[in-house]
């Protein structure tokens, strides 16, 4: 796998996701069960975005002094689309957490738990999944046009798929873990695990942490390839993914009184899986450049947010 990480570059990232880990979700947890503020979740989101951006400027500076000027700015490119695009991505599987809390009735003050271990296990999940994505590229180019053709037909889908009306609990999977595990009728406080009658059980909790890390495989199925999109080397394609990953959980807390106001988001994710799927697509005829790609991709999210302000300034305007 031909890369741009040199030790210095995965030992420096690795003290970086370290430090931030430990003040995020070590200290914040010291706290005991507590629900993040909006306030708070600004500030982090900042602090996430604002780190990002620092550490690819970092990485514009080492790159401009060991490789060059033109390969410098050609990866710190790449990193900062594949930031953007699995930022896009992250919105939609925040949705589905905040729906898989309101159907298990998780009070706000016991999802911190939850977001932290599904936070920790995606980060392990989409390393993993990158490092064999990555591999299996380098030993068979043709999934690229695998990869293209599943990230058509999944922004087609996107577009045209209409409201799941079956409620979560009628769902396979959830089906499957209920008949099989043996589990408490009511959330235990933040425990996972409880001991009732000298017999270990689980607790809606855990089921709960189950399905936050299966959404977030099923998430990863997605933007990862997106990603591959742009550049195939592992160490932008792990860095760019785990730096918009950190930040789940206050993007969390910040969507998570306005989710319905972001009802035309999914149109905009479907327009940048088609896009980028065709890149992969044409890729032997027409290379699109990734300034041009980030211009597109960047552009999208601003027209989509546009639109979605309008179509709630006029719903507004009915209601009153």
């Amino acid at each position: 796998m031909n890369t741009v990480g040199t030790p210095l570059l995965w030992g420096g990232f690795a003290v970086i996701v370290i430090i931030m880990l430990a003040i995020d979700l070590l200290l914040q947890g010291r706290r005991g069960a507590h629900t993040m503020t909006m306030k708070q979740a600004a500030v982090w989101s900042l602090i996430w975005v604002g780190l990002s951006l620092l550490f690819n400027l970092g990485f514009w500076w080492y790159l401009t002094g060991t490789e060059g000027r033109a390969v410098a700015d050609t990866q710190a490119l790449a990193f900062l689309t594949g930031y953007l695009i699995e930022k896009a991505l992250a919105v939609d599987n925040v949705f589905v957490w905040l729906m898989l809390f309101s159907y298990f009735a998780v009070p706000p003050a016991l999802q911190r738990r939850v977001l932290i271990y599904g936070v920790l296990g995606a980060i392990v999940l989409r390393t993993i999944m990158i490092f064999a994505g990555s591999w299996l590229i380098s030993q068979f180019e043709w999934l690229l046009y695998v990869f293209g053709a599943f990230l058509l037909f999944t922004g087609v889908k996107m577009a045209l798929a209409k409201e799941d009306e079956a409620g979560i609990g009628e769902k396979p999977i959830v089906r499957w873990l209920r008949g099989h595990l043996r589990m408490t009728d009511k959330i235990e406080n933040e425990k996972f695990f409880v001991r009732q009658n000298g017999l270990l059980y689980v607790t809606p909790l855990f089921l709960v942490l189950i399905l936050v890390e299966i959404s977030d495989v099923i998430f990863a199925v997605d933007s990862i390839p997106a990603i591959f999109a742009v550049t195939t080397d592992p160490f932008i394609v792990l860095t760019s993914n785990l730096f918009a990953i950190l930040g789940l959980r206050a993007m969390y807390f910040l969507l998570a009184g306005v989710a319905e106001r972001f009802s035309m988001l999914k149109y905009g994710l479907s327009v940048i899986l088609v896009f980028i799927g065709i890149k992969m697509l044409i890729v032997d005829f027409y290379h699109i450049p990734i300034a041009v790609s980030l211009s597109v991709v960047g552009g999208i999210l601003a027209l989509t947010l546009l639109i979605n302000a309008w179509v709630n300034y006029r719903n507004d305007r009915k209601i009153k």
